[in-house]
């Protein structure tokens, strides 16, 4: 089974980044995918791109999710991407 590669774009203090990782939670669905949450203030390239976008959650490295998660819209992308994968 393939798992879909969740990534949290998110930095420290950012509360709409807790409410997405909540939402992701939310989904019932971890056992379709990894989670990574890489701070944005780790790389200055990531801070100038998502300066003022954060959270951004990618799934398998394209970008499905900015400012908010819906937890049936993630499900439904994260198993989505099993088909495909």
């Amino acid at each position: 089974m393939h798992k879909a590669h969740v990534i949290i774009y998110s930095r420290p203090g950012c509360h709409l980044c807790d409410e997405a990782k909540a939402a992701i939670e939310s989904s019932n669905c971890s056992a379709h995918y990894t989670l990574e949450e890489v701070n944005i203030e780790s790389d200055d390239e990531l801070l100038k791109k998502y300066k003022f976008d954060i959270p951004v959650i990618t799934i398998d490295g394209l970008e499905a999710f900015k400012h908010r998660v819906d937890p049936k819209q993630f499900k439904s992308r994260v198993t989505q991407n099993e088909v495909r994968g």
